[in-house]
């Protein structure tokens, strides 16, 4: 449980969403409304603010907003805030969000609960929790040619093209295998609810530190997922047979190209995401709900003869 004293220093919050619905325009504006009514100094993302021109209040970019801001409030789906999360990681200010998307395995807020729980999490009601990142990083010939970071996960793929890719798979410099499949996803314990559910990988607590490694569809039915620990340093060297040039994505929402010879390394990013929850937050509930675990097995009522 956090203390007072922490929420005590929110006193400036950054504001962040995503305007893709007339839902989001107005929990904007309830927010704040809230915000004004609680005395707080708040500033809203640049995109926001050129969006809804009618707010006519102060606007930072992201990263900007990242080093004011004592916390920042998101407003939209789990990608809306997966992306804000990669932009401002660098600054661990602590994230709440307020769901307006579909799943909301990050934004733990209802709409219609806003003004109730925002108001409680900034009288101190809240639990802090803090998950981990991943580095993405291409190399060539030695040097670094482009990077990212990444909060669920990172995807090799062979982009638009449906063929399989040949890789070498290197942990800590231990050969592990070689591998002809569709790709390999490489998941943080959030994102294990993610793609790499989807593609057969176990559920990880957030609370393991640890890295998920899920095949793509792979040639040989003995490549299974794999977990290994999160301080791993991972190498994926793509075979040079490959006559297509891979694709590298981060939360789907960043991509990066692979040429011939290139490394891809994938590492712990080094600063952490700092979530904020309601004090009731339960992992295996939202999972319950989110996943369809609510269904109880009915008793038969038939007594055996």
């Amino acid at each position: 449980m956090a203390t007072n004293k922490l929420a005590a220093n929110f006193n400036r919050i950054g504001v962040v969403g995503r305007l893709d619905s007339r839902s989001v325009e107005q929990s904007v504006h309830r927010l704040l409304l809230l915000l004004n009514q609680l005395g707080k100094d708040y500033c809203i993302e640049q995109s926001l603010a050129d969006a809804m021109p009618v707010l006519d209040c102060r606007s930072m970019t992201r990263p900007n907003l990242g080093v004011w801001a004592d916390l920042i409030i998101v407003i939209g789906g789990d990608g809306t805030f997966l992306g804000a999360a990669r932009d401002v990681a660098q600054f661990e200010v602590p994230m709440l969000g307020i769901n307006r998307g579909r799943l909301g395995f990050l934004t733990d807020i209802m709409p219609s609960q806003m003004e109730q729980k925002v108001s409680a999490v900034l009288d101190g009601q809240f639990q802090l929790e803090e998950r981990f990142l991943l580095q993405a990083q291409i190399r060539r010939e030695g040097k670094v040619v482009a990077e990212d970071c990444a909060f669920n996960d990172v995807v090799l793929h062979p982009g638009q093209s449906i063929r399989m890719i040949e890789f070498d798979l290197h942990i800590d410099n231990q050969f592990v295998y070689s591998q002809r499949s569709d790709g390999l996803i490489v998941s943080t314990p959030t994102g294990s609810t993610a793609y790499a559910l989807s593609a057969g990988g176990p559920l990880v607590h957030p609370s393991m530190d640890a890295l998920i490694l899920v095949p793509m569809f792979p040639h040989s039915l003995t490549n299974r997922p794999l977990v290994v620990g999160a301080n791993s340093h991972l190498c994926i060297r793509v075979g040079q047979q490959s006559n297509i040039a891979p694709h590298v994505s981060l939360d789907a929402q960043s991509h990066l190209v692979l040429e011939y010879g290139d490394e891809l390394h994938i590492f712990r990013y080094p600063q952490k995401v700092k979530l904020i929850h309601l004090t009731d937050y339960n992992y295996f509930e939202i999972c319950r709900t989110k996943l369809g675990w609510s269904n109880k097995i009915e008793n038969s009522t038939e007594e055996n003869e």
